[in-house]
């Protein structure tokens, strides 16, 4: 610091001294009354002193920029001290500059402006003058301009436009201490009322007469030129003044009105540079900062201005500027000779008036003036248009010029690199001419991260394939954009891979690629996949979603087909790639089939052709259900908004479902309809018509019902190239059926009128049908038709006429009335519940009791094969529902007791007795006049329909015993505990039995019976007392003599091994 210090106490001294001559020179008069005229008398001491200070820099010292604004500044403060009388005192306390101002004498505004002048620093005058409040900075300005309008030369002329146009460019990003410093000075000078500038006006000002005193910065500048017009003596600077006319008019008036968008003009950025650099040669400063110039100086008219426009409108100024135009045109100074064709300041020029012109025109088109003022500005814009400048070329330079320009633009980030970076992914003759192409964007990846970018670098490398380029430079290519996607954003990636599947289809960048760039995608599409599955994304699921967005990009088809295999056969993976593929909905682009309504999404056909067909178990096929349930669910991108799923329903339903339930179709129909289950299952916004409404409804609706028809023969060995349902086909057919019918008859509901017809040809369809499946259509029906049931209902029921009809069927005669009660029960629990009220019995009359459950019994027999689990429930609660009415007559016969046992069995009568009652239908159902009714697929449905009966018995009959013993309560349910236990026993007998009668194995009656024997040893463990050890001796040695008559040797060992551990 004090090295510093002592550096700047030299070069202060050198500067006093310089200026001690100079006023050595001008005496008897002081340097402080010095006028322009005079300045020649002490030039040279003092440029000698400034060249002294500001070049002959030394290790450690400021450079020379530095000086030469401290030195405008140093006199500058001296001169607002002597010119405002302030207090030395108070400078002293106060300037920070006071000690450097005291060493020079009293100088005159005559000397600092003539220095400015002749030391070429307009630029940091320019800077300074930026630090005064606003009303001192126009009186700053004033005093300049008129000090150049005295005794006024070309170099006059050049500081005014010179310090004109630094006053238009951008500036500086931030000041220096030494500006910040001068502001502080200035701000004590200022008045309290002064103001900043603010911005132009938005409308014209129509005051041409007006005689007002020019208060404004532009009005000053504009006078200033219009008074120093004849010494514009040359074409470049007549360019100059020109543009900066035009630039204050443009920022001023016309900014808000022109569709001009501000960008890069690369072209003429590039001219510039190369101008500059063959100026400053070898010496001049670095690439980067000539370009950060350049756009500065371009910037500088196409920014708003930085000063109100008061006493001065777009008229007058235009007016003006065709004024100057003209006379400099008349005088040959506009003819640009050819030396300075291509010279910057005619471009600048060039410029100008292309920007002025274009923003006239749009404000003429746009309706804001008067018919007046539109005249005046058509007829200053065709003058404008008239200049020779507009009629140069445009300069000319290689392409490698410009790409210099560019990657030096990207290096350093400088203004406009975005647009560069738009420009340099797509420009051909750059990526042709060597490695630095490749080598900036492989540095600048960064720039290069958004969607745009990202496809016209896709588009160049497709270009770069088409022309047969260096195999090694196209793969470092597809490799830098590849890293580049990787880091979007994940909107911006699935906005890219939709924009990829446009263009290229569904092989990504495969599809264009030569295979020799295309080698070892595979194995980098295994790794991927086999480190996401490894890992579980265990951390975060970004990497994993980046990862397949990765391979997606080059070949999205091959990636989704490789996730969907995954998906099916890796165990637990469904879950994983469901919620990566829901972070990636790009993916889910249509393909266009030619002819269809609607496409196919690139994600359901890979589902179909990679896993679809390819099934081979029935784990594959759950994990096959869970993957696309999770696929046609909600994706929640955000926590804001939900997107469609990435399988939509109705494509679903159309890809999996309906193809399949043709009768020619080789595919198991359980798991299609699986898959159309999970697509109902799917909630639909409200207000929207349904989706399934897109997929033939009624067609639908028929041809699931046609199925469920023909289930009714599921035991019948079906026909030569027919589809065999089986019974658990035909439960999923009844619950899609009753599902279906309800999600359409709601869109009927809304508007029948619009339906009718269909549902008429539904009926007339359906008549074809078993009634049992019309009235899964009864939703549809809707007020249009009634439920029909086989006449013979009626002799058992009292049916309300205005739900429902009987009709004559030839296979439903006398007597079948109880069986179609019995069918009907089935169909649901509200229809089951109204037919056991309107159940015709009269139980004072004994016998008709007797035939009613006679014929029940019957009627179970003929149901009990046909009926799906749900269907069976249904039933047995029908049944259960007329037991406890007293309905239905089952006497309780005690062949499976040696004795009759003092147990209160009434809590438990309607167990027993419905265990005694299917013990009598299958005594029938397995009688000799049956004995060849049912095939063995059908003999083991019965069986396991049993098995259901018999677990639910059980259940209800553990529901009735008391709490389990305590040492307090040992003789409070031991009775009750006793009386389960007796039932239980009962039960396992009838399910012995049966099993017994049963063709077959039946391992679910040796199932149910191994069960109840586990229930009776918990009853005994929860109410010991309820049994002797006596009577537990007994109990083992009855129930293993009815074990001994289970034929199968293994089930027989393993109940009276269970029995023996009562």
């Amino acid at each position: 610091m004090d090295h510093e210090n002592s550096i700047s106490c030299e070069k202060t001294a050198v500067l006093q001294g310089g200026f001690l001559l100079a006023g050595q020179l001008y005496r008897p008069r002081s340097l402080a009354d010095l006028e322009k005229g005079d300045w020649s008398r002490v030039e040279q001491p003092v440029l000698r002193a400034v060249a002294e200070v500001c070049g002959g820099a030394r290790a450690g010292a400021p450079d020379s920029a530095h000086w030469e604004k401290k030195i405008i500044c140093i006199l500058w403060s001296k001169l607002l001290g002597q010119e405002n009388g302030a207090d030395i005192d108070a400078r002293w306390r106060e300037d920070p500059l006071f000690p450097a101002q005291e060493v020079f004498p009293s100088i005159s505004r005559a000397v600092l402006f003539q220095l400015v002048q002749a030391m070429g620093c307009s630029g940091v005058y320019t800077e300074l003058l930026m630090c005064f409040p606003a009303p001192l900075l126009c009186v700053e300005l004033s005093r300049l301009l008129e000090h150049l309008r005295r005794d006024s030369s070309p170099r006059d002329a050049q500081l005014l436009l010179e310090v004109w146009w630094e006053l238009w460019k951008d500036q500086r990003h931030s000041q220096q201490s030494l500006d910040r410093t001068f502001a502080a000075q200035c701000a004590r000078y200022s008045s309290p009322s002064g103001e900043l500038p603010c911005q132009a006006p938005k409308r014209l000002k129509a005051d041409p007469d007006a005689a007002r005193a020019a208060t404004c910065v532009p009005s000053l500048l504009f006078q200033a030129l219009k008074e120093m017009e004849s010494y514009v003596n040359s074409p470049g600077l007549t360019c100059f003044a020109l543009s900066n006319c035009l630039d204050t008019l443009y920022s001023s008036f016309l900014l808000e009105h022109a569709t001009y968008t501000k960008g890069t003009d690369l072209h003429s950025l590039t001219w510039e540079v190369r101008l500059r650099e063959e100026y400053n040669q070898a010496a001049g400063p670095r690439l980067e900062e000539i370009i950060r110039e350049v756009q500065r100086d371009q910037a500088g008219g196409r920014s708003r201005s930085p000063f109100r426009v008061e006493d001065m409108s777009l008229l007058q100024g235009l007016r003006a500027t065709c004024t100057l135009a003209q006379a400099w045109r008349s005088r040959g100074l506009l003819k640009i000779p050819d030396a300075e064709v291509l010279g910057s300041a005619t471009l600048r020029l060039k410029r100008s008036l292309l920007l002025v012109i274009r923003a006239l025109e749009d404000l003429l088109g746009s309706g804001g003036l008067v018919e007046a003022e539109r005249c005046d500005v058509s007829d200053l814009k065709d003058q404008l248009k008239d200049l020779e400048v507009l009629s140069l070329p445009d300069p000319q330079f290689s392409s490698a010029e410009m790409a210099r320009v560019a990657m030096a633009i990207i290096d350093h980030r400088l203004e406009g690199h975005e647009d560069v970076a738009l420009r340099f992914a797509s420009e051909l003759d750059w990526v042709s001419s060597g490695t630095e192409w490749i080598s900036c964007l492989e540095r600048n990846k960064e720039v290069f991260q958004c969607k745009e970018l990202v496809l016209k670098l896709l588009s160049t490398l497709a270009v770069m394939c088409q022309l047969e380029a260096d195999v090694l430079q196209c793969k470092k290519l597809r490799s830098i954009i590849a890293d580049i996607f990787s880091e979007l954003p994940l909107p911006c990636k699935n906005e890219t891979l939709v924009a990829v599947l446009a263009s290229w289809g569904k092989g990504g960048l495969r599809g264009f690629l030569p295979q020799a760039l295309s080698e070892g995608f595979a194995e980098e599409l295994n790794l991927a996949f086999n480190s996401i599955i490894q890992s579980r994304a265990a951390g975060s699921m970004g990497p994993a979603v980046s990862a397949v967005a990765r391979v997606a990009l080059q070949d999205p088809e091959a990636t989704l087909r490789r996730c969907c295999q995954l998906a099916v056969v890796n165990l637990g993976a469904h879950s994983l790639l469901a919620q990566i593929l829901q972070q990636l909905p790009g993916l889910c682009y249509p393909q266009p089939k030619a002819g269809a309504q609607t496409g196919e999404s690139l994600l359901c056909g890979c589902l179909r052709d990679a896993v679809w067909e390819k099934l081979s178990s029935s784990k594959e096929e759950e994990q096959f259900l869970h993957f696309i349930a999770a696929l046609m669910g909600p994706v929640a991108l955000t926590q804001e908004a939900a997107v469609e799923p990435l399988l939509a329903p109705e494509e679903v339903v159309r890809t999996f479902v309906l193809p399949c339930l043709s009768p020619l179709s080789s595919w198991r129909l359980e798991l299609c309809l699986q898959v159309l289950l999970a697509a109902l299952k799917l909630a639909c916004q409200p207000g929207v018509t349904h989706w399934v409404m897109s997929c033939s409804p009624f067609p639908f609706l028929f041809t699931l019902g046609r199925l469920l028809d023909d289930s009714c023969r599921c035991w019948e060995e079906p026909a030569d190239g027919s589809l065999h349902t089986s019974m658990e086909s035909k439960e999923l057919l009844i619950q899609a059926l009753t599902v279906l019918a309800e999600l359409v008859g709601q869109e009927v509901a809304a508007a029948p009128d619009s339906w009718s017809r269909a549902i008429f040809w539904l009926y007339r369809k359906a008549e074809s049908l078993d009634w049992t499946v019309r009235l899964h259509f009864r939703p549809v029906w809707g007020a249009h038709f009634k439920n029909e049931v086989p006449k013979s209902l009626l002799d058992v029921c009292e049916l309300p006429e205005q739900d429902w009809c009987a009709l004559k069927m030839p296979q439903y005669g006398a007597g079948t009335g109880l069986l179609a009660w019995a069918e009907c029960c089935c169909y649901s629990d509200s229809v089951q519940e109204k037919l056991l009220s309107w159940l015709s019995l009269d139980q004072s009359r004994a016998e008709d009791v007797r035939m009613f459950s006679k014929g029940l019994m019957v009627a179970l027999t003929q149901v009990l094969p046909w009926c799906t689990m749900a269907e069976w429930a249904r039933l047995l609660g029908a049944v259960r529902g007329l037991l406890v009415s007293d309905r239905l007559y089952v006497p309780y016969s005690l062949e499976y007791v040696d004795f009759l046992p003092l147990l209160d069995l009434r809590p438990l009568a309607t167990e027993l007795r419905l265990s005694v009652l299917l013990l009598r239908v299958f005594q029938l159902l397995c009688g000799p006049s049956c004995a060849a009714w049912l095939s063995a697929g059908g003999v083991a449905h019965v069986g396991r329909l049993y098995a259901v009966a018999v677990r639910g018995m059980a259940s209800s009959l553990l529901e009735k015993l008391p709490a389990p013993e305590t040492a307090g309560n040992r003789d409070d349910g031991r009775g009750a505990a006793a009386a389960v236990l007796f039932a239980l026993i009962q039960m396992f007998c009838h399910t012995l039995h049966v099993q017994v009668m049963l063709p077959g194995p039946a391992e679910s009656l040796c199932l149910g019976a191994l069960e109840l024997v586990t229930q009776c040893q918990a009853v005994l463990a929860a109410h010991p007392s309820s049994s002797s050890a006596l009577q537990r001796d007994d109990m083992r040695h009855f129930m293993t003599s009815i074990a001994n008559n289970v034929q199968s040797v293994e089930m027989r060992t393993a109940l009276c091994q269970k029995i023996a551990q009562l």
